[in-house]
């Protein structure tokens, strides 16, 4: 029964597609060899012979036939008498071979054995499992989704490995049933105890990097490069990006043509909305793309403080603060300089008023339609809509009582938050 059990490890991992037959062999070698050390003190004169294919082993002993008065070694020597019951025309000096069953070691033997074998066999698979990954750190891979917890979802890819999708890993809008296919980045590999803990990143700004790479192929053949990424998972994202051939538009190359191009990359971020920059080393003007869709008057610089004055007509202080700051925070993680806003005619060092939020920001809650139903009454920002009587908006325009109370709530909500 043990020998069969120990036979049963052994095919058992055969079939192993982390560890390839060399390295099968070796261990299982390994493993035996330490048996019979403990069992007879050395194993020099044995010999192993390991089938992988068909999952089975055999082990045998050399000994060498001295006179019965002349035994010594046990383990190395074998009496005359002992080797004639083998075979009747044995001689003194000449080497006998027996075959040695895995049940003569002895049944403990066997048990450590086969726990032995197990372990190193599992050693084996997590540190070639933790070096697989570890080599695919900011790549992007797919998984499936295998069950879902409060604060982890939890992968199998093809291979039947596990990977961790924290909570904090995962763009707030995201939502996974079991089956579902995640996309994301490796972003790490940590070892708890001997075994690797693969973590999945969908918020990591390297996760859009590859996804420009994987979706736009002038980014994938190295024709345009992303410089940059910033990004508040699930909410606003900057891309910069350059190529070295002016013959290529990058932003354009990028987008495609009605953003067609983008538009996957936006969808799998949950409808992040993602501007796309054209890089440039000329500091004043990268700030002022990046500060896009504001029309930026002037900029100056601060170069030993990292810090830009940025000034703006009062109409685009708004569009360059962005709904929740947004905007501005991000331009400024993109260039590396602290922005203050400034708008023009104000006594200078004197900081925009950020409150008031252009109403084009709420696109993905208020209808387009809406909002130049607004926008043709003179109503283009959030609180100039809030100043209003809900009669004298359903007067003056073409909406209803209950769609204007809705987007007041709307707008009430991000002045309150």
């Amino acid at each position: 029964m043990e020998n069969l059990a120990l036979i049963d490890s052994f095919s058992e991992f055969k079939d192993n597609k982390l560890i390839d037959r060399v390295t099968l062999m070796a261990i299982l070698e390994d493993v035996f060899r330490n048996a019979l050390k403990k069992k007879y003190g050395s194993d020099d004169n044995f010999d192993i012979i390991i089938n992988p294919d068909k999952g089975d082993m055999e082990i045998w002993r050399r000994r060498v036939i001295v006179a019965d008065e002349d035994l010594d070694f046990e383990n190395e020597e074998i009496t005359l008498t002992e080797a004639r019951m083998i075979e009747a025309d044995f001689e003194i000096g000449e080497e006998v071979s027996e075959e040695v069953k895995l049940i003569d070691l002895g049944r403990r033997a066997i048990l450590a054995l086969r726990q032995n074998l197990i372990s190193k066999i599992h050693e084996h698979d997590n540190t070639n499992l933790y070096k697989q990954f570890k080599d695919i750190i900011g790549d992007i891979y797919t998984a499936e989704v295998h069950h879902v917890r409060p604060r982890v979802v939890i992968l199998v890819d093809d291979e039947g490995n596990e990977i961790v999708l924290p909570k904090e890993k995962q763009i707030p809008s995201d939502f996974f049933r079991k089956g579902d296919n995640v996309r994301g980045i490796i972003e790490s590999v940590e070892l708890k105890g001997n075994k690797p803990q693969i973590i999945m990143s969908r918020t990591s700004e390297k996760f859009l990097e590859k996804l420009f790479e994987q979706e736009i192929p002038e980014v994938f053949d190295g024709l345009i490069t992303v410089k940059n990424v910033v990004r508040i998972p699930g909410e606003k994202a900057k891309v910069a990006v350059d190529s070295y051939d002016d013959r290529i538009d990058p932003v354009g190359a990028c987008v495609g043509m009605k953003g067609s191009r983008i538009h996957g990359i936006v969808r799998e971020l949950g409808n992040e909305n993602i501007d796309v920059i054209n890089y440039t080393n000329n500091i004043q003007l990268f700030i002022t793309r990046a500060l896009s869709p504001a029309k930026v008057s002037s900029v100056k610089i601060d170069e030993e403080n990292k810090r830009a004055e940025v000034f703006l007509k009062l109409e685009e202080v708004s569009k360059a603060i962005g709904r929740g700051g947004h905007n501005i925070k991000l331009a400024g993680q993109l260039t590396g300089y602290e922005l203050d806003v400034i708008r023009e005619g104000d006594v200078a060092g004197t900081v925009a008023d950020e409150d008031d939020v252009e109403l084009t920001e709420f696109s993905d809650e208020i209808e387009e339609w809406v909002i130049e139903e607004f926008a043709k009454i003179g109503l283009d920002t959030a609180k100039s809509i809030l100043k209003q009587e809900v009669e004298d908006l359903v007067r003056r325009t073409d909406l209803e009582e209950e769609t204007i109370l809705d987007v007041m709530k709307i707008l009430k909500e991000e002045f309150d938050s």
